[in-house]
């Protein structure tokens, strides 16, 4: 199943299954994609936090982290995408668009299996930060 939302940065599909993801924007099916989620208590469940990066998990918005074991996790805050992932668990998510195009969304509508909004826009994508020890790397 693949939904189409406006994300807390972009328009995104989300699914359980991130093969289908990839399928549909045309990548290789093993490609990773970063996991959206709405509460700290599924963060847990799905990687450690190094101890030096807890704080700033928790407060920052629109960031992206790589962890230990190279999960990329975006905790989403305050926004309707935010209360979507809250009664439905974590989505695997990706931008709403082909492999190295630009947003259609047009062509988005007519491949998501379910539509969660009316009106999608791109923003600024999040940071990525790459959290490992004490260490911090920006990557975008």
């Amino acid at each position: 199943m693949i939904y189409l939302a406006q994300t807390d940065t972009t328009a995104g599909f989300l699914s359980k299954n991130l093969e289908e993801i990839n399928i549909l924007k045309g990548r290789d099916k093993n490609t990773p994609c970063l996991i959206t989620l709405a509460k700290l208590s599924e963060l847990q469940k799905l990687t450690r936090v190094p101890k030096g990066f807890k704080n700033l998990v928790r407060r920052v918005k629109k960031t992206t982290f790589i962890y230990p074991n190279n999960q990329a996790i975006r905790i989403v805050k305050d926004c309707k995408h935010a209360e979507f992932l809250s009664q439905n668990g974590f989505f695997y998510s990706s931008s709403a668009n082909k492999h190295g195009k630009k947003f259609d969304e047009i062509w988005a509508k007519s491949v998501a299996d379910v539509i969660l909004d009316k009106n999608f826009f791109e923003s600024a994508p999040s940071k990525i930060l790459k959290i490992r020890g004490n260490k911090k790397l920006k990557i975008r």
